[in-house]
């Protein structure tokens, strides 16, 4: 859902600071003494001094060409302004949605080995879930659907729901990349840090790739996912 250009430009500016915004209510990021608005031209009005200066660090930090992709806490602060905000509903629904089909709920029927691997990673995070979210979800062995219970998943949603725009749009990256809600609720509530939630996400993936070797298209989307996880980490630890 990361929302900012995908092609790079010229840069256009000599330098890149934040300020305080004179109502008060939150940061700017300024280039050249003028305020930096989000890829949709919105207001883009930061909550914390330390978010704002580290966009701006990203922006100071281009060469010749500003290059996007080298921005993940630009594009995930211009993301909670311009996708996030204006579709609150429709995000928490799929959020939500991912209760249905979580990934630390579909377990392995064999081998013993990744069956034991799952337990020990997956496990601990539902348990977790359950105790002190109340959010108690089933567990299945294989890919066939399991329905969850309405009661789990109203309660899930209540979770959800209590995060503003900017923290929503972290739970939204961590959840659509590891393939699980409750990764991304233990990564909200510090139960997990980015890293750990990685190593749970890529939990199957890693073990193929211990038996059946590795190939570049594997390789290139771990080294992906564990980039956007660690950038999401990251704008949180700045979100205070």
């Amino acid at each position: 859902m990361a929302f900012m250009l995908t092609q790079s430009i010229n840069r256009f500016y000599k330098k890149a600071d934040a300020a305080a915004d004179d109502s008060g209510a939150g940061w700017r990021v300024l280039l050249d003494g003028r305020a930096v608005k989000t890829p949709a031209k919105a207001d883009f009005l930061l909550p914390s001094e330390v978010l704002a200066r580290e966009i701006a660090a990203e922006w100071e930090a281009q060469g010749e060409k500003v290059q996007p992709s080298t921005m993940p806490i630009m594009q995930l602060a211009a993301t909670a302004i311009d996708r996030v905000r204006p579709n609150r509903p429709g995000v928490i629904a799929e959020l939500t949605g991912y209760g249905r089909s979580d990934l630390l709920c579909y377990r392995a029927p064999y081998p013993e080995e990744l069956i034991e691997r799952q337990a020990k990673k997956w496990q601990p995070l539902l348990d977790w879930s359950q105790d002190d979210l109340g959010v108690a979800l089933r567990v299945t062995e294989g890919v066939m659907p399991i329905t969850q219970d309405d009661h789990a998943l109203l309660r899930l949603q209540d979770h959800v729901e209590s995060f503003d725009d900017y923290y929503l749009t972290a739970l939204h990256s961590l959840t659509t990349v590891s393939g699980s809600v409750i990764i991304g609720l233990a990564v909200m509530n510090k139960k997990i840090d980015a890293q750990n939630a990685f190593e749970c996400a890529m939990l199957d993936e890693e073990y193929a790739m211990e038996k059946w070797g590795e190939d570049a298209e594997a390789i290139a989307r771990r080294d992906r996912h564990r980039a956007e996880l660690l950038a999401t980490g990251r704008y949180l630890e700045l979100l205070g």
